[in-house]
């Protein structure tokens, strides 16, 4: 499964985040700019993924490499983000809510 570091995913503002947290862990605090399509819904809404490679991320990175391996297999272009949020927040980096 691909996947990356928080510090690297920091390093590629341009690349499109798709988090896959549940709506009130998404509004507790995100990646800025992510976009929040919930891993127990995400299956509804392959169509409002981006075109090209993204990210994905989650709470420390379990839903998302599930999520990464189901994407892959379906051809998209993924990439697990290592740590998930937690991860994002401890090195420091900005958060939106």
């Amino acid at each position: 499964m691909p996947s990356i570091s928080v510090h690297q995913l920091r390093e590629q503002p341009a690349t499109p985040v798709i988090d896959v947290r549940e709506p009130w862990e998404f509004e507790s605090g995100r990646v800025p700019g992510a976009v929040n399509l919930p891993m127990s819904t995400i299956g509804e809404q392959l169509d409002q993924l981006p075109d090209g490679a993204f990210a994905v991320i989650c709470k420390v990175g379990g839903r998302s490499g599930r999520v990464v391996e189901a994407l892959v297999a379906r051809g998209y272009d993924a990439t697990n983000v290592d740590g998930g949020t937690d991860e994002w927040i401890a090195a420091g980096y900005p958060v939106e809510n």
